[in-house]
């Protein structure tokens, strides 16, 4: 329901090998050996083969862009360097179980005395893989059953069925995935889908079935993402108290949709940045396909985040939408943008800002919110190097608001509005950091500017997620 409302229909493996330091967290120290590496480095060699072995169904053409800049390579350690970027692209396939790489002089009537060959010995996945996981949501978890059939056709497609049973939301689908051989960043999927949702905060049921098509590509340092997606949606009332606002939203639309996504990282982590920015900016279009659901919608988040003292870090965040109706019809429930609760504007209750109806919250077609952090090690620094590192010490100042604008005046009296009622908070708590994927939050929290209507968590609040203003 709106994007600050995000679902995930691609659930997130919590596993407990990644339960750990990261390789960024840590502070590495300069290579030993100096001496002995400048000699493998002035040392000319010639990489004269480059052998596979261990291939079954996999087609050798695909593998041969991965391995190319192998042969490239002038001396020891260049070759050593490459091989094992080469290992890495090729584990990145997922059609590997285990990638090794060995180094030797090469053998042969055309040996050169300065020739290597180097071989890359590969186990294949299995022709049917079955996982089960736990997936951690905006304050949800979900049970997920997945079945994979990886390396389909020999060039590391990949058809997937999934099955997520949640607190909240259950759902199914079947999706296609097909890369670009040589370039793995440039992909092709096809999305077969069909998601139950409850939302108590609007006492709302929603259940979507639908098709979608991606095709993702970097562009510089950017990577971009084109989306056609075809949805027939059903809402209807999840109580017998609900407002009768949301009882007209009940029934049934069908959205047709193309967006674009644009995405610039340099972040050093996704969950706990050190360092690094990152910018997203999406828009979508409904109603020029097809369907009966017209509007344009544009929202961006930006993150920034700088080192500071003592292993401190700084983070200032800034997300903001905009839902424009098109032709006579207003905007959807299921369209439009929520605020509020732990992983947004902390001190409120989940999506409990903006208009109402009956104690049902409506949704906005516009929104904003901000947040400064301040994140440091646990006093005392225990189990520092270790389990401890995946504990900081948190504290946050956010503020934001959501309301539904009339197009008619101009964008100063948007402004306007948007600057009025501004909710704010102010708290301090622990964060726990679970792998590279998710994160806790355990917070005690302020709330301020609260509005007639707003609902209010004062004290302590709970939050889990991949994805936190």
């Amino acid at each position: 329901m709106g994007t600050v409302h995000a679902r995930s229909l691609d659930p997130l493996p919590m596993q407990g090998p990644e339960l750990g330091v990261q390789a960024d967290d840590m502070d590495l120290g300069e290579p030993e050996h100096q001496e002995k590496q400048e000699v493998l480095e002035n040392k000319d060699v010639v990489v004269q083969h480059v052998h596979i072995g261990g291939l079954g169904r996999t087609k050798e053409d695909i593998l041969t862009y991965e391995i190319a800049d192998v042969f490239r390579a002038k001396n020891l350690i260049d070759v050593m360097k490459k091989s094992h970027e080469a290992r890495q692209r090729l584990l990145r396939l997922g059609i590997f179980r285990h990638v090794e790489v060995v180094i030797d002089t090469a053998e042969g009537a055309d040996a050169l005395p300065n020739g290597l060959d180097v071989t890359f010995e590969v186990k294949e996945l299995r022709r049917m893989t079955g996982s089960y996981n736990t997936m951690v949501g905006n304050n949800e978890g979900s049970m997920v059953l997945g079945l994979k059939l990886p390396n389909v056709f020999g060039r590391a497609e990949k058809l997937t069925f999934q099955f997520s049973y949640g607190t909240k939301e259950t759902s199914y689908g079947l999706s296609f995935f097909k890369p670009q051989p040589g370039h793995f960043e440039r992909n092709f999927s096809v999305n077969l889908y069909k998601v139950t949702g409850q939302f108590p905060w609007s006492s709302l049921r929603e259940t979507d079935r639908g098709v979608s098509t991606e095709f993702s590509f970097p562009v510089w340092r950017t990577n971009h993402t084109l989306k056609w997606e075809g949805v027939w949606r059903e809402l209807g009332c999840l109580a017998r108290t609900s407002s009768f606002a949301v009882r007209e939203e009940s029934g049934h639309s069908l959205k047709s949709s193309l967006s674009h996504t644009m995405v610039i990282d340099t972040r050093n982590s996704t969950i706990f940045p050190r360092k690094g920015a990152s910018l997203k900016i999406n828009q979508e279009l409904a109603g020029y396909t097809g369907g009966d659901v017209s509007f344009l919608k544009e929202d961006f988040e930006i993150q920034l985040n700088k080192t500071l003292f003592w292993d401190s870090v700084l983070s200032t965040s800034l997300w903001g939408g905009l839902l424009l109706p098109l032709g006579d019809k207003p905007s959807s429930i299921a369209d439009r943008f929520y605020l509020g609760g732990p992983t947004s504007v902390r001190g409120f209750s989940m999506y409990s800002i903006g208009p109402q109806s009956e104690g049902d919250y409506l949704g906005g077609e516009a929104y904003w919110a901000g947040g400064l952090h301040l994140y440091t090690p646990l006093p005392f620094r225990p189990g520092r190097g270790s389990f401890g590192e995946l504990f900081r010490t948190h504290f946050f100042l956010n503020a934001g608001n959501l309301c539904n604008l009339n197009y008619g005046e101009g964008p100063r009296a948007h402004l306007s509005k948007l600057a009025e009622c501004i909710r704010w908070s102010y708290g301090a708590g622990i964060v726990l950091r679970l792998g590279n994927i998710a994160r806790l939050e355990l917070n005690y929290c302020i709330p301020m500017g609260v509005q007639s209507g707003d609902r209010i968590c004062d004290g302590v609040q709970f939050g889990a997620g991949i994805r936190f203003l």
